[in-house]
């Protein structure tokens, strides 16, 4: 049903008729079925605000879920320009925040404290590793990687320690091994007062199993729930939802007045479940029917973001998957150019006609930041970094080392947990000797035993050091240590009543009196500098804490760094290309894409090709990289690729062969063996089934020389501090592109750059510092 009341609402002006429908419509459950680029945020928000126009909710009865931190947060602001200062009481955050909210209020209900710290990957990683470690797991061939990636899936089914203990076959010694694992890293996370990034959600799940009293007072403020990105939820995620929205005679009889069960809307897409590692269950979207009753689905298949011959290709590829709900995207705005195809006889050329696109692109007016280049693989980066390097193109890797993850911020972060929650001893033990004060593996270990054998925390036992024995010069380091931890927790709870107080002049205090900062500035380490200055932007991003929120406190900062998505600080206006695997492209989308390695054992990778399920999910992997391009497209392939230390003949992707030949424009690498009229690679002529045929690889072309043979060479020409000298009008003999004349210098330094115009290869930018090149 619909609401006739909104149909002349402001609100619907410039939806289509699907949108319109997904806006109005009123119900238990909706289903929005929404294809890549359909404005599915757009449809979320105005659905949001027609609620509130209509006069059906309260915002404090709505309830808004998305994945990432920026996708929340855009929301909020659209919803906020659609309704102004309303929007403030909604929940709007991802599924990780709005479970801490709960958790803040409720932890008291089964034995934890609001003061809990949360666990990032790598305090995970370093509680693991300690446990592994006492108990000599490694001889059983456990691994950190292995455990962490083990317990995460157990939490995101829901399956606690005791839970898998009493299926577990313990006639084997490594599935004993890994539940005493798994006991003691729960044990610990306990005594740490604290909870893991899959505790968060599965902890509320169980919260609200096990007190229905607390369940009821959500079910009854949540009226209107609604899931961004359902596809990718997995089953921890699908629980709380159900939770959420539990029918009424479901509840434990008296405790709560009989209401309705909350309105629950989705938005997803079956085709774009490419999370499966992570435990993501396309079965939540694909049964969504099943599982809600009467529920209604609103297919979105209009796109505002591609051209046509993008989408034809899209479409054409997904359409090999079974088990989906069927559409085909569509958009107004034409066909738009070819995509473009690129076979080269190895990575480096598949690198360098890369590299040459994006500088012609670059030309023609687009900016670099509107351009992104995908790869199934981290390891794939390397031929790019190099040849970007030598073409003096500015790139970014989008999820490499992240500000949060780097040392030294969780030093600092270390030391306001341990302020925050004194029970973490993870926190506390990371800063017992950071920076270096003289306090031993030894030293710390008697601590570890005094805490335990009388029963405290490790952070209380510092404070019983001269109890110890340990000699007055570390007694001395341990007790000032704990006296600035009782120092900066004393001023924590200070009201803030100027600039510079509250969270900054905690972390202040703490990094200044504790010496390490000095340390870092005192260093004779080159890199140590720069980490002083990431210490001094911790504190300026607390100072921004404090401006955006005036009554925060130390633990409302640190719950918000915690939350901190790694690919949500892609800054779109950076004036870099950006670099990121296909996984990590999810969400995004870019003026020109580069599809790069689509090929066998790589896209589909060869992990999982043979798992069940497996190539259908890579296949959605590329159709969202197919989707995330505005208006070009290329997709390359090399000939031979080097792996391990081999150098392989790679064949096509079987995903090729889906694309309709006529949308393609393929290229190849210069000498090299052209296929039936030349518009498909020849190995995907040879056999439709895209497993046969082979490439021809010409034996004259030339091994690519290695990068120190070229970058090292001393030709007794006059050089500048080792680089070439250039000017306007040189010739120059280049080892890959041949001769040509130099038009133009720029730059200064390292940074100079040369543009030549070869008499083969046409024009190319090349950084003089690197370039394989000489005077003529």
């Amino acid at each position: 049903m619909s609401t006739p009341a909104l149909a002349s609402s402001p609100l619907l002006e410039g939806l289509n008729p699907q949108q319109r429908e997904a806006v109005l419509y009123r119900g238990p459950a909706l289903l929005i079925v929404a294809g890549a680029g359909s404005g599915k945020t757009r449809v979320l928000t105005h659905r949001i605000a027609s609620l509130l126009e209509s006069r059906e909710a309260w915002p404090s009865q709505i309830l808004a879920i998305t994945f990432t931190n920026k996708a929340a947060s855009e929301m909020r602001e659209r919803v906020k320009a659609l309704v102004g200062g309303a929007a403030e009481g909604m929940w709007i955050s991802t599924f990780h925040s709005a479970c801490v909210r709960i958790l803040r209020r409720e932890a008291e209900q089964f034995g934890y404290s609001r003061n809990f710290t949360i666990y990032d990957s790598g305090d995970t990683r370093a509680l693991l590793k300690r446990i592994i470690k006492e108990l000599e797991a490694d001889v059983l061939g456990f691994t950190v990687p292995v455990a962490a990636a083990k317990i995460s899936k157990l939490k995101n089914e829901l399956s606690d320690v005791e839970t898998y203990a009493r299926q577990a076959n313990f006639n084997d010694p490594n599935e004993v091994m890994f539940v005493e694992i798994f006991r003691q890293y729960s044990r610990a996370l306990s005594a740490a007062n604290a909870f893991d990034f899959d505790d968060l959600i599965s902890q509320t799940v169980y919260l609200f199993r096990a007190f229905p009293h607390v369940a009821a007072m959500y079910q009854k403020r949540f009226r209107h729930i609604l899931v961004d990105e359902y596809q990718d939820t997995n089953h921890a995620q699908y629980a709380l939802i159900r939770e959420l929205t539990r029918e009424p005679a479901e509840l434990e009889p008296g405790l709560i007045a009989a209401v309705e069960p909350a309105s629950l809307t989705v938005v997803g897409d079956s085709d774009q479940s490419i999370y499966a590692f992570r435990g993501a269950d396309i079965r939540n979207i694909v049964e969504f029917e099943r599982d809600f009753s009467n529920a209604k689905v609103i297919l979105l298949e209009q796109n505002y973001r591609s051209t046509q011959n993008i989408l034809s290709a899209a479409n054409s590829v997904i359409a090999n998957n079974f088990d989906r709900v069927d559409k085909k995207l569509w958009t107004a705005d034409g066909d738009g150019e070819k995509i473009v195809g690129y076979t080269g006889y190895s990575g480096h050329d598949e690198a360098q006609f890369v590299a040459d696109e994006i500088q012609a692109l670059r030309d023609r007016g687009m900016a670099y930041h509107d351009m992104a280049v995908f790869y199934r693989t981290n390891s794939q980066t390397r031929a790019l970094e190099e040849i970007f390097i030598r073409s003096a193109i500015p790139y970014r890797i989008v999820g490499g080392t992240k500000f949060y993850e780097r040392a030294e911020i969780k030093d600092a972060m270390a030391y306001l947990i341990a302020v925050a929650n004194p029970a973490d001893t993870l926190a506390v033990r990371r800063i017992l000797n950071t920076p270096k004060r003289g306090i031993g593996p030894a030293t710390e270990t008697q601590l570890a035993t005094y805490a335990e054998k009388n029963e405290l925390t490790f952070r209380e036992a510092l404070r019983h050091a001269p109890e110890l024995g340990l000699g007055p010069k570390v007694t001395a380091a341990i007790t000032a240590l704990s006296d600035l931890l009782d120092e900066a927790w004393a001023l924590s709870t200070r009201p803030v009543t100027a600039p510079g107080d509250g969270v900054p002049e905690v972390l202040s205090l703490l990094i200044s009196k504790s010496g390490y900062l000095d340390a870092l500035r005192s260093s004779r380490d080159a890199q140590d500098e720069a980490r002083a200055e990431n210490v001094e932007e911790l504190v300026a991003v607390t100072k921004e804490f404090q401006r955006n929120n005036p009554e925060g406190t130390l633990l409302d900062f640190l719950t918000e760094v915690s939350l901190v998505a790694a690919a949500d600080d892609l800054d779109d206006r950076s004036g870099t290309v950006s670099l990121m695997t296909l996984h990590t492209a999810k969400g995004l989308e870019f003026e020109a894409v580069f599809l790069t390695g689509v090929e066998e054992d790589l896209l589909p990778h060869r992990m999982s090709a043979g798992e069940p399920g497996g190539p259908a999910e890579e296949r959605r992997l590329f159709y969202v990289g197919i989707t995330r391009a505005r208006k070009r497209l290329f997709l390359s392939l090399a000939m031979t690729r080097a792996q391990y230390g081999d150098v392989a003949v790679a064949m096509p992707s079987r995903y090729l062969q889906e694309i309709p030949a006529e949308l393609i424009d393929w290229r190849q690498s210069p000498g090299m063996a052209t296929s039936r009229g030349g518009t498909q690679p020849r190995a995907l002529n040879a056999r439709r089934d895209g497993y046969g045929g082979a490439y021809s690889v010409p034996a004259e072309r030339p091994a690519l020389k290695p990068k120190t043979e070229w970058a090292n060479k001393v030709t007794g020409q006059v050089r500048d501090n080792g680089d070439l000298v250039l000017a306007a009008g040189d010739r120059i003999k280049h080892t890959d592109f041949g001769e040509g004349r130099v038009s133009a210098v720029t730059g200064e330094g390292a940074k100079r750059i040369a543009e030549v115009q070869f008499d083969t290869a046409g024009r190319k930018r090349l950084l003089i510092k690197v370039a394989p090149i000489e005077k003529i």
